[in-house]
């Protein structure tokens, strides 16, 4: 019987399935802005949080597998269906034809990316923090192609464009969810 995922089980699963330092940060990154998002918006943070904390539960172990094994994976961990498609949504066009319908889904799938784009351009400042990051040094490096490359500009663009949010309004939330936990994901730099 499925059930809704604690963010301590999830938090387990994260560290069996997902070993490199790197990743668990990228994840916890992820459920820091996905939460922010719920609570912006009015939603259930923690069916958004632990969602975004197993997005890339396959990630490692799968890599050409990657969003394929997560539905094994979850159900095994007793996961609802619901945050199981949420989770398999974020490929969407990448690795899976699952397209993003929900709000969850479609924040999920726009702040994966942009939380890469954020983190790299945090760690280029003089401070290496997110604590004093401006949107504008953000979309500064977004125009070089070359910066943070595998970070994708176009799966954010289409996701902003699925939720009807402004690209500078999207950077300005990402950067606020994530100085909620900018010691956990390592970018509270010297500051």
């Amino acid at each position: 019987m499925s059930s809704k995922p604690s963010r301590a089980a999830t938090w387990e699963l994260v560290q069996e399935y997902l070993p490199s330092e790197q990743m668990r940060k990228h994840s916890l990154a992820v459920e820091a802005v996905m939460r922010y998002f719920a609570r912006k918006a009015g939603e259930d943070e923690e069916m958004w949080g632990v969602v975004g904390l197993a997005h890339d539960i396959d990630y490692e172990r799968y890599p050409e597998e990657h969003c394929h094994r997560a539905p094994e994976i979850l159900k095994q961990a007793g996961w609802p269906e619901e945050y199981i498609r949420a989770v398999v949504s974020h490929g969407w066009g990448i690795c899976t034809d699952v397209e993003p319908l929900s709000r969850l889904e479609k924040t999920l799938y726009t702040i994966d990316e942009l939380t890469g784009l954020v983190a790299a351009a945090a760690l280029v400042r003089p401070s290496k923090s997110i604590l004093d990051i401006p949107v504008k040094s953000v979309t500064k490096k977004w125009k070089d192609k070359a910066f943070a490359a595998g970070a994708d500009r176009s799966v954010i663009e289409k996701g902003a464009t699925m939720l009807g949010i402004e690209l500078n309004e999207l950077i300005g939330d990402t950067i606020e969810g994530m100085r909620s936990e900018a010691e956990a994901i390592g970018l509270k730099g010297n500051l």
